[in-house]
């Protein structure tokens, strides 16, 4: 079976370590190309777009993919959205890993917002020492709140954006734990912090440490993605790709009986 994933997150890493030796499936990882030097996947791979719906449905069709896997991350809608049309023009099974939005809990001080810009708006008038991890592509928003000092954890450091005048950077990838997390916001002398509600366990350690300091969150809710067929983990998604390998071969010893 012929499989085409797209990921750049953590559930699709974990998913492609899952296939490797498999020799049911011919995974390929599409990677969006947004880290300057993305962590090496196990299986093949490939890096950039597809030139929208009718780009994606091309590949699907010329790549012969017999399913296809969202694992993106929960910010990314808009290849969200081209999955669920381009898997319908070419007529091929999708799923989508599906992973859950963080909830709050007692001691919990969130602020939640819908977009980077109101999360900027929401730090107010008074300066603040804020720990920003929310991806390099959304730190411009916070241009307009120049007062306060910023210090943005990063994969790669931006270009050509116009950022706000007092930011610092911490290049580092995930996962993060929460003892290692709380080190970092006292020596850092952070007052709040700024996230994305991204959901998993990879960078949840940053939420127990905010709570453990009492520190207020400033959450940026994440925007409805169109899915397919829904999974929750990575060993759901290796269950519901056997599914489908069963039923497609339960079709073809029927062709062969001629039933």
């Amino acid at each position: 079976m012929r499989l085409l994933i797209l990921g750049g997150t953590a559930d699709a890493s974990a998913l492609a370590k899952r296939l490797v030796g498999d020799a049911r499936f011919e995974p390929t990882l599409s990677l969006a190309g947004r880290t300057v030097s993305p962590a090496t996947p196990a299986i093949p791979f490939r890096i950039g777009g597809f030139g929208g719906v009718d780009g994606l449905a091309a590949y699907l069709r010329d790549e012969r993919i017999d399913a296809m896997i969202d694992a993106t991350h929960p910010f990314a809608a808009r290849i969200s959205a081209n999955a669920v049309k381009a898997a319908e023009a070419a007529s091929v099974p999708l799923a989508s890993l599906v992973r859950p939005a963080w909830a709050r809990h007692e001691g919990d001080r969130w602020i939640c917002v819908a977009t980077p810009e109101a999360a900027a708006a929401a730090l107010g008038d008074e300066l603040h020492n804020v720990f920003l991890t929310v991806g390099r592509l959304e730190l411009p928003a916070f241009a307009a709140a120049p007062q306060h000092r910023y210090v943005a954890r990063v994969i790669d450091r931006p270009e050509g954006m116009a950022l706000p005048p007092d930011l610092a950077f911490i290049e580092a990838r995930g996962p993060y734990d929460a003892e290692a997390e709380l080190k970092l916001m006292r020596e850092g002398g952070f007052d709040i912090v700024v996230s994305k509600n991204s959901g998993g366990a990879a960078t949840y350690g940053k939420i127990v440490a905010a709570r453990a300091l009492g520190l207020p969150v400033v959450m940026i809710e994440r925007p409805e993605k169109p899915a397919g067929h829904a999974l929750g983990s990575p060993a759901e998604a290796v269950a519901w790709l056997e599914t489908l390998l069963a039923a497609r071969d339960h079709s073809g010893a029927r062709s062969e009986r001629g039933v």
